[in-house]
């Protein structure tokens, strides 16, 4: 069976006291963090600058450190069953603006309660939730 590796970000922005984490709208219809493809011979942190700055834009990204959640799923593609497997690194911005890719149809920079809503994969929900644990076990 093939096997395919990425690598994403849960971005949070923080506002007064409030956090702000971003979701993307992809084009197949689904919100979720920004990922992609580990190309070969790249680190975990340079796909993620990557993708982040391809997909959003962002360039300024500071990495929190002790956050690293893996998430596994199967997909289709060419009529080939795939797993995919996903690391997540917590990464904190002072960039609003965003400047979408072509394979987005919008974003939004949402409250958890909010966010926890708009995320399409449960997968993704459990990331999110441990990034918020995370951050008030940091934020006493």
């Amino acid at each position: 069976m093939p096997v395919e590796r990425s690598a994403g970000a849960v971005i949070f922005r923080k506002v007064a006291k409030e956090l702000f984490y971003l979701l993307l709208h992809y084009e197949e219809g689904h919100w979720d963090f920004p990922k992609g493809h580990i190309e070969p011979g790249e680190k975990t942190v340079e796909t993620i600058r990557r993708e982040v700055r391809e997909e959003t834009g962002i360039v300024r990204l500071t990495f929190l450190p002790g956050f690293k959640e893996t998430i596994r799923y199967f997909f289709w593609a060419k009529k080939k069953r795939i797993l995919k497997f996903v690391v997540y690194s917590l990464t904190r911005t002072s960039q609003k603006k965003v400047r979408l890719s072509s394979e987005h149809v919008g974003y939004e920079w949402l409250p958890f309660s909010e966010a926890q809503a708009r995320i399409t994969f449960t997968t993704s929900r459990r990331v999110l939730k441990k990034a918020q644990g995370h951050l008030k076990k940091l934020t006493p």
